[in-house]
């Protein structure tokens, strides 16, 4: 009965979804060509904001845990599980005063309004999976970038999303590069649960009520050797995932 009720919300979030990446696209680009930076990225998190008010529909709910004292005038790597496309609207909108910037692939770069326009224009990193040493240049200029501005990027190192809600293991070799590349960066570990639920079925109809919740572990600095650094971090994430 849930799954059929689903059928219908979904198509109402669809449409939803679709009408906020149309208006958003001209907005960002108004924001970014006219007023700059600042502005194109107050435009991006209001419309993160909107794509959770989307969700909505469908029962989901979130729920952000942020007990830690994060610093502003220093660069930071998120590193966290990941479950669906959906985890990314709450860590923009709620990280905001961070600047969070994605490692993204190079796909997703076009094609898609707003959510393309800002992954070309907003910092973030486009990487060919086909390519290493593409996808290498990418990360360390990301890296470079937020050492020098005090910003953020976010970084999923499993790789590809979870559809279980089990994570995946890490992949380190574009952890690796970001840490070496942005020394000075604080590392702030995430555990993302239940955002894979929305998925449940695939892709159309989505799940209905899902509680998605974000919980930041204390942060990490980036001393001693990289691998056994991972091997905290991966540690940190992984137990904070309600695996059932």
């Amino acid at each position: 009965m849930l799954k059929l009720l689903s059928y219908p919300l979904t198509a109402l979030f669809f449409l939803l979804f679709g009408l906020v990446l149309v208006i958003f696209h001209p907005i960002q680009w108004f924001c970014l060509k006219v007023f700059g930076y600042n502005a194109h990225k107050k435009s991006v998190s209001i419309l993160n904001w909107f794509i959770m008010r989307c969700t909505n529909v469908l029962g989901t709910g979130y729920r952000f845990i942020n007990e830690q004292n994060i610093p502003t005038d220093r660069p930071l790597i998120i590193v966290t599980n990941h479950q669906s496309m959906y985890d990314i609207p709450p860590i923009i909108w709620y990280m905001r005063k961070y600047h969070p910037k994605f490692v993204s692939k190079i796909e997703l770069g076009k094609g898609i309004p707003s959510v393309s326009y800002n992954l070309r224009h907003g910092g973030s990193a486009l990487i060919d999976r086909k390519d290493p040493k593409q996808s290498i240049s990418e990360l360390q200029k990301l890296a470079k970038y937020i050492n020098e501005n005090n910003r953020s990027a976010v970084i999923f190192p499993e790789g590809t999303r979870s559809r279980n809600g089990v994570p995946k293991p890490f992949r380190t070799t574009g952890l690796k590069v970001m840490l070496k590349n942005a020394p000075e960066a604080l590392i702030i570990p995430i555990s993302i649960n239940n955002s894979w639920k929305l998925l449940r079925y695939g892709k159309f109809p989505m799940g209905l009520g899902s509680q998605v919740t974000f919980e930041v572990h204390p942060p990490i600095e980036n001393e001693g050797k990289a691998d056994e650094l991972i091997a905290q971090i991966e540690s940190t994430i992984v137990g904070g995932v309600n695996t059932n």
